[in-house]
């Protein structure tokens, strides 16, 4: 199997979790995901099986969708709903408050990410340090948040919907909102809608994919596919070869004109994903090869 995954993930799993779910069923050993859901996260969780694994760097870099409920006046451990809490609970602000607090992050700024994250930190995960009670001070890192809008706000609990770049912690921006508004602050619910050109109305729950004891044909979306935004490029026989020994192409091993848009291209033979290759002056440098 050769392909990307759409997967709605169910609260309670780890994104291995999924992938370890899915090795069993499918039978294929070459599984990954382009980005982690914590246990307490639901919704689209995009898999890389087989040949496609090698497209997952360029597919972990997507911007990201999300429907969070966020618990304003009590923080935690984590960051979110299974922390411990800290310090005693504060009344939740007025939704006057909400307003100029949430304009604070919108845009691009640094963001610390959570103690408790998969961030390395001297080569360990954050989390493994922080559940050992060692110092653990992530390194911020920037972000930039395209779409912070109010959904709701009821008892405390406020629902938005956010869309960031890679690297953005939901967890961070409760913690932070909250000690922006002084009363501290937690991720009680996640689900993520979108990544990239991926959407969750696209994906098949985990239970049906078990139930069914495999995954359609038709829902398994082809490498070339995968990454709709580059520009595509039809290599000659000569062409073919040369890419999968690693060489650079020119002119002449390109069937039709390449467009001069994308630094990076899809070459393309008979329809398939061969390869990914960076423009360079008029040749194109292969830098990922599918064969």
């Amino acid at each position: 199997m050769d392909g990307v995954l759409l997967i709605d993930k169910p609260a309670g799993l780890t994104s291995h979790d999924v992938v370890a779910r899915l090795r069993r069923i499918l039978g294929e050993r070459r599984l990954g995901h382009t980005g982690t859901l914590d246990p307490i996260a639901t919704g689209l969780l995009v898999i890389v099986a087989g040949k496609a694994t090698r497209l997952s760097s360029l597919l972990t870099g997507h911007d990201k969708t999300y429907d969070a409920v966020i618990r304003l006046g009590q923080a935690t451990s984590t960051d979110d709903v299974e922390g411990e809490p800290i310090g005693e609970p504060a009344a939740p602000p007025d939704a006057t408050a909400l307003p100029a607090a949430l304009e604070r992050f919108r845009g691009t700024f640094a963001q610390t990410p959570p103690a408790h994250s998969a961030k390395k930190i001297g080569g360990q995960r954050a989390y493994r340090l922080a559940r050992a009670r060692q110092p653990v001070l992530p390194v911020p890192v920037e972000v930039t948040v395209k779409e912070l809008t109010v959904l709701g706000y009821e008892g405390g609990d406020l629902r938005v919907r956010v869309a960031a770049t890679a690297g953005f912690y939901v967890r961070a921006l409760a913690r932070d909102l909250g000690a922006e508004l002084g009363c501290g602050g937690h991720l009680r619910e996640l689900r993520r809608l979108a990544c990239g050109p991926f959407r969750v109305e696209d994906a098949l729950p985990l239970d049906q994919i078990e139930a069914q004891g495999g995954i359609p044909a038709d829902r398994v979306i082809a490498p070339v596919d995968a990454l709709p935004e580059l520009d595509l490029v039809e290599v000659t026989p000569a062409g073919l070869q040369r890419i999968r020994n690693g060489n650079y192409i020119g002119p002449v091993h390109v069937a039709g004109t390449p467009g001069g848009g994308t630094p990076l291209v899809r070459i393309v033979a008979e329809g398939r994903l061969v390869a990914l290759a960076r423009r360079r002056d008029a040749a194109l440098h292969p830098v990922t090869v599918l064969g």
